[in-house]
């Protein structure tokens, strides 16, 4: 076994790995070509540890547990429950530490819960390895990788971890994450000097890098954080950026917490002042800090997203980043590939023509040769020529290939032909057209292209206005069989045109439409032709299609682009940077962009996009790329997700909605009261279970029901509307609570304990009404309560009017009080839904959200 320097894991290669060579590096591993038997990995994944960057967020069951403990004013709270058993109040003590150590269950409940559920999502769209174990290959998660494994590689796949490759062929690797390098660089076995650049490391694999094109077999060297990508994450800290709703979270946080630190020393200092007993005054400070505090937001936050996400993943959408909800359901703009998303993806070949626009096996024959031999990344349009028929081939053998690319556009393969070679080019038609020097009319008749160029564009743009895509072949007989590069592509012979379809799917403009109902526009970014884009856009009912080919935008500056983007609905033609550039013009005109992407040179605008969408038949770097993973690459489940998301978001909001408003008004105006009166309007522990029952109804929220009105267009976090409405529906209960204050203590003359009662019911009964009344925009009697909102809501207020008449109401300090005292309170109650509703009609009216 592998000796573990350090008192940590490290990685056991401590000189550079590329240097050395292969047959040594795998000693210095303790590997061989046949990969680590089950038992040797399993050994070494216990000593170096999984291979990740850092620790999984999700936290252990005892630690979250323990964090529900970790608000500082709970910490001071335990701290003065244990000092009032010293002082001889053990059944205070014991009440309130009872009730702070229940709503810490309760929020750890929730947020293991939604912990788990998390979990099992992210499983369902876990990017696999496939890694040699005991001779056969195996597929392992990214972080079961272990140094000594040998992983196999091909396009569309993610480096797992920094590898030396022992074979290769044709491998190119995206390396911009790493090195900042624009294209892919081109990687084969070798041994380089110990001092050989980062950027020049031809031999070596790097976590964070994916491959382009071609395959190869590679020992893992180092994981983790001792990867290059690994010491630069570490060094910098990286971390995702932080979401918009995120960021409205934390400020709400910091408001909060000024109010509550403001207003907790001053009622205790108040008190303090009245000669009132020092300890009461201190729980009670601290009583309504916790009133204030809305505890319960993170684990109600983190319950209503995942419950969300699993509602979105019964409509077949996977959330990998809980956070993306928000701006998922706040989405304007999607950006989108046309290619299994608007047409069926199921590219078939049609027909291939020679210039005369007949049927030609010649010009099917050198298609099929080029699909056949090809080895790169494995695409729908080889898959297309491959299955459409197999000519026989039994006379050629490759020779080399050279690697399509988003730069030439063109994928050529040589094979051997006679006692030379043949080489076969296929692509974009622009491009292949300019490396060829004449063009076949038929059988050996050779023309100079320059004669039939313009007639060769005239039947392109025919097939495209049709909805075909067309790409263009071209062929050239070499007398060496020896291996060629990119400079051979010339001086080429045109052959024809292989014309492939891919029709529309049956309901996408219902879709598109819904989306645009949704308030979603959508745009379609391809690198098809201007042409069969077209038709593409006009067949699915995008109005007024304006196309802007990548062409265009080389000449277009940001500061023109940014102005013009929204105007245009198809960019065609398009490089896959420009698709990035598309979408950062987007969102510097105040939209929120989302991009749907499934390649491998989708991953920069899966990233730059405010929400990425990918499929699960994905290349591995797309789907850790995004944030939303489809398990059907269909616009209709992407329009349920929307919808779903929007819901998620306005059942959050809700949350912050009642903290806003009953709470802020209930503990204000028990701490102005307090000054008023010469006792404690309630005493602390009667707070803490004012808190403590209404929190109950509030775990419910992520079932509750949304109404239409509030999916129906994309919104997002807006703190000025819920400071303003705060304000107005927190004044409300202000003046409620006085109403309530003033006819206990003056026309019903209340005593002390009957005084807590009254208000204790109606505190938490006016709590339990706003929820119900302020989840929705509609008359609350017109809009469907979720049913454990409801039934949860109705426990709670028939504990809250019977537990006076209980032996514990009277451990808590209640009073049996008389009926006039709950008819009353009931008149008050109804008088304060009736106010809250009026003011709902005017606030909505006045403010829009």
């Amino acid at each position: 076994m592998l000796k573990k320097e350090g008192s940590t894991p490290s990685t056991p290669v401590e000189e550079p790995f590329w240097a050395l060579k292969p047959d040594a590096l795998l000693r210095r591993l303790q590997t061989t070509l046949a990969g680590l038997s089950e038992e040797e990995a399993d050994e070494r994944l216990r000593v170096y540890g999984p291979n990740q960057l850092e620790e999984r967020r999700g936290r252990g069951t005892l630690v979250l547990l323990l964090s529900q403990y970790g608000n500082p004013i709970i910490v001071i709270l335990l701290f003065a429950a244990g000092l009032s058993f010293f002082l001889g109040e053990p059944l205070d003590a014991a009440i309130i530490l009872a009730i702070v150590i229940a709503s810490g269950l309760l929020g750890f409940w929730q947020e293991k819960g939604a912990a788990d559920a998390v979990e099992e999502l992210l499983a369902v769209v876990q990017v696999r390895v496939m890694v040699k174990r005991d001779g056969r290959l195996r597929e392992l998660s990214p972080e079961e990788v272990v140094p000594g494994d040998i992983v196999s590689l091909s396009a569309g796949g993610s480096i797992p971890a920094d590898c030396r490759i022992l074979e290769s062929e044709d491998l190119h690797i995206d390396e911009a994450t790493l090195t900042g390098e624009t294209y892919p660089v081109e990687k084969e076995p070798g041994t380089l000097p110990a001092d050989t650049p980062l950027a020049r490391r031809a031999n070596a694999l790097f976590m964070g890098t994916h491959v382009v094109s071609g395959t190869a077999t590679a020992v893992v060297a180092r994981i983790g954080t001792d990867t290059e990508f690994g010491r630069v994450a570490k060094s910098l800290k990286l971390r995702a950026p932080e979401t918009e709703f995120e960021r409205g979270l934390r400020h709400f946080g910091y408001l909060l917490v000024r109010l509550t630190l403001f207003l907790t020393l001053i009622i205790f200092a108040v008190n303090v002042y009245f000669e009132r007993p020092v300890v009461d005054s201190f729980l009670f400070s601290l009583a309504l800090a916790v009133g204030l505090t809305p505890q319960l937001l993170p684990a109600i936050t983190s319950v209503t997203l995942a419950s969300g996400a699993r509602r979105m993943a019964r409509e077949k959408v996977i959330v990998r980043r809980l956070a993306s909800i928000e701006n998922f359901g706040s989405m304007d703009i999607l950006c989108s590939d046309k290619t299994g998303t608007i047409t069926e993806g199921r590219v078939r070949l049609h027909d291939a023509l020679n210039l005369a626009g007949k049927e030609s096996e010649r010009v099917f024959l050198h298609a099929y040769l080029n699909a056949f031999f090809e080895s790169g990344y494995r695409n729908p349009i080889d898959e297309a020529i491959r299955t459409y028929a197999k000519p026989n081939i039994s006379g050629y053998e490759k020779i080399d290939e050279v690697p399509y690319d988003f730069v030439r556009k063109r994928l050529s393969i040589l094979v051997s032909q006679g006692e030379g070679a043949l080489m076969v080019t296929k692509g974009a038609l622009e491009n292949v057209l300019s490396v060829c020097s004449t063009a076949e009319l038929s059988g050996d008749t050779l023309i100079d292209i320059s004669e039939v160029e313009s007639k060769i564009r005239k039947r392109f743009e025919e097939l495209s206005n049709s909805g075909f895509r067309v790409l263009g072949v071209a062929y050239r007989n070499l007398t060496s069989r020896a291996p060629v590069g990119k400079e051979a592509e010339s001086a080429m012979t045109f052959s024809g045109f292989i014309v492939f379809e891919d029709p529309p799917k049956a309901n996408v403009t219902e879709t598109v439409q819904r989306l645009r109902d949704l308030g979603c526009s959508l745009k379609i970014l391809t690198g098809d032709n201007r042409l069969v884009a077209r038709s593409v856009a006009e067949q699915v009912g995008l109005p007024n299609v304006e196309v802007l080919t990548g062409g265009d935008l080389h000449r277009v500056s940001d500061a023109a682009l940014s102005q013009r983007v929204n105007k245009v609905d198809v960019f065609a033609e398009v490089e896959p940077n420009q698709k990035e550039r598309i979408i950062l013009a987007l969102k510097k005109s105040g939209r929120v962009v989302g991009y749907m992407g499934d390649g491998i040179n989708d991953a920069p605008a899966l990233h730059t996009a405010d929400v990425g969408i990918s499929v699960d038949s994905a290349v591995d770097v797309a789907k850790e790329a995004a944030d939303i993973v489809l398990l059907e690459r269909d616009l209709g489940v992407l329009a349920a997700g929307v919808s779903e998301g929007r819901a998620t978001f306005a059942n959050t909001l809700k949350y912050i909605f009642i903290t806003t408003s009953a709470n802020f008004g209930n503990m204000f105006s028990m701490a102005g009261l307090s000054l008023l009166i010469p006792f404690l309007p309630l005493l602390p522990k009667q707070i803490l279970l004012i808190n403590f029952l209404t929190d109950f109804p509030a775990i419910t929220i992520a079932t509750d029901s949304v109404d239409r009105e509030l999916v129906d267009r994309p919104r997002r976090w807006n703190v000025r509307f819920i400071r303003n409405f705060m304000v107005t529906f927190g004044l409300i209960s202000l003046v409620f609570d006085f109403l309530t204050f003033g006819i206990l203590l003056i026309v019903l003359n209340a005593s002390v304990g009957a005084f807590r009662t009254g208000w204790f019911i109606e505190s938490v009964i006016t709590e339990l009404l706003t929820l119900i009344v302020i989840r929705t925009r509609r008359p609350f009697f017109k809009s469907s309560v979720g049913r454990y909102l409801l039934l949860a809501t109705l426990v709670i207020a028939l504990l809250t009017v019977s537990l006076p008449y209980t032996p514990l109401g009277a451990l808590l300090g209640f009073i049996s009080v008389p009926l006039v005292y709950l008819l009353v309170l009931g008149l008050i109650v109804v008088l304060y839904v009736t106010a809250m509703e009026v003011a709902k009609r005017v606030f909505y009216e006045k403010t829009r959200f």
